[in-house]
Order: C-alpha cells, then sequence, then structure tokens
C-alpha cells in the first residue's frame, strides 16, 4: 500500500503534461508502471486509485496476522501469489508488446545472484517477479530461474534509463529516503535496516555517476506520508487516498517550481 504515494506523483506527473518515452520499474513501481506503460495518460491514475482500494486487493495480504505467522513456520512466505496474480491478469495486457510505451522490469535473480531485466515476453510473470517481496510472496519461476523483488538490489535504477537513453529521468519511489536511520531496536528492523543502506547507498552512487545534460528529478511524497515503521504498515489500505492526495501536492508543487 506505500507504493499508492507513486500514483499521486504520476497525477502531478500528467497534469503538468509531462509524459513518458520509457518506464523503468522494480519492486510496487514494477505494477503501477505496468498500469501506465498500457494506457499513458491522466485517467490511468483514477485506475490505480481502484486497483489499490478493490476488495480483491484484500485478498492479497487479508490474511489475519496469526494464520499468516502460523503457516510462515512451513513455507518461506506469508502471502499466496494467487490473489495478486488474478488482479493482475486482469488489469494488465498479456504481452509487453501490448503496451502502449516500453517497459523495462528489473528483479533479482536468485541463481545468478544479480539483477536480471525484463522488457518482452509475458507481462504478468515478469510484473510478479519484480514485485515478489522476500518473506512475502514466494520467487517467481521464469524460465528455470527465480526472481524475487528487484528492489534488494537496485530499488531505483537510474543507472538503467540512462543506459536506455534517458535525457531527463523522474524517479518515483514511497518515501523514507530522507528519513535518518539508526540501529534497529526491534527484530523486523534488521533487514528494514539493511536493504535500506544498500537502497541509499546505490542510489546516492548512481546519482553521482549520471552523465552532464541528464537531468534527474526526485519527486517528494508529501509531508509526513508514511512514517510508520510498524512492520504491517504495508496492508494499511486506509491510508491510501492519504497517501496519493499528499504525494500529488507535493509534487505538482516541486513540478511548477521547475
Amino acid at each position: 500500500m506505500l507504493g499508492a504515494v507513486e500514483v499521486g506523483m504520476i497525477r502531478a506527473l500528467f497534469r503538468a503534461h509531462i509524459r513518458p518515452d520509457v518506464l523503468v520499474a522494480t519492486s510496487i513501481g514494477a505494477i503501477n508502471g505496468a498500469m501506465v506503460a498500457a494506457d499513458p495518460q491522466s485517467r490511468v491514475t483514477d485506475d490505480l486509485v481502484r486497483l489499490w482500494a478493490a476488495p480483491e486487493m484484500g485478498e492479497v495480504y487479508g490474511e489475519s496476522i496469526p494464520r499468516q505467522l502460523r503457516r510462515f513456520a512451513t513455507r518461506t512466505h506469508l502471502h499466496s501469489p494467487l490473489p495478486l496474480r488474478r488482479l493482475l491478469e486482469r488489469a494488465l495486457p498479456e504481452k509487453f508488446a501490448d503496451l502502449r510505451v516500453p517497459l523495462h522490469l528489473c528483479t533479482a535473480s536468485i541463481e545468478r545472484a544479480g539483477e536480471a531485466w525484463f522488457d518482452s515476453g509475458e507481462l504478468v510473470p515478469a510484473v510478479m517477479a519484480a514485485a515478489a517481496v522476500p518473506g512475502l510472496l514466494p520467487p517467481v519461476d521464469i524460465d528455470g530461474e527465480h526472481h524475487v523483488d528487484g528492489a534488494i538490489i537496485n530499488s531505483l535504477p537510474i543507472a538503467r534509463a540512462v543506459e536506455l537513453g534517458a535525457a531527463e529521468i523522474y524517479v518515483l519511489h514511497v518515501g523514507r529516503l530522507d528519513k535518518p536511520l539508526s540501529p534497529p531496536q526491534r527484530p523486523w528492523e534488521v533487514a528494514q535496516t539493511a536493504m535500506e543502506i544498500g537502497r541509499r547507498d546505490r542510489l546516492a552512487r548512481d546519482l553521482a555517476a549520471v552523465p552532464d545534460g541528464v537531468a534527474v528529478h526526485v519527486l517528494p511524497t508529501g509531508e509526513g506520508v508514511d512514517r510508520d515503521d510498524n512492520p504491517w504498515a504495508y496492508r494499511d489500505v486506509a491510508g491510501l487516498r492519504r497517501r496519493v492526495s499528499a504525494a500529488y501536492a507535493a509534487s505538482r508543487d516541486y513540478l511548477a517550481a521547475i
């Protein structure tokens, strides 16, 4: 649900008459990016809000926490991928070739221990793989290779956009980039902190390597959006519209200023 802030950013971009020539995405951005690539116009933000607020989305993460934890004892993930797959199959085209804007999705390959990229073939499996957060959803098998959320190694793939020839890059993210880090105090904070260190270090290195003549805009999420470190915050459907509105207002103001 934290990906809702990206919907607000997308709305601000379209209302500023900024249209994508190419989309590069991973993690929750893979779902938002695929929706935009399929219908690259302002109305897609309404479709995204409906997608995130749909009753079916409750099926994706809707089981009770005690039941999830009991099931976690016998497998490597908390949730079944089937509800999310059904939702995406209804919302997205079948193939990358059916998209109206080129889309490049980043995953983390287990067997290769590195990032992998998808821009052709079947769309939904690639989106599922790019968004398969370890521990929440299982790895996705594509042609005998297992893939998980690309954010664990490249959460904001700016370098890929540069490689593709982008001269102006708008970075959409779920927040936390400006929040000070401190040593973890609770068990679930250990993985969060470790991932955030790697994420910020990769972003800093990629930003430093951006060549002259390429403009990079990191869009704001809005004041106070998702400062909750509760490990179950990703299930918070109630805050969806608030996140969209806050990110829209902040990004609108940012774009007007440039």
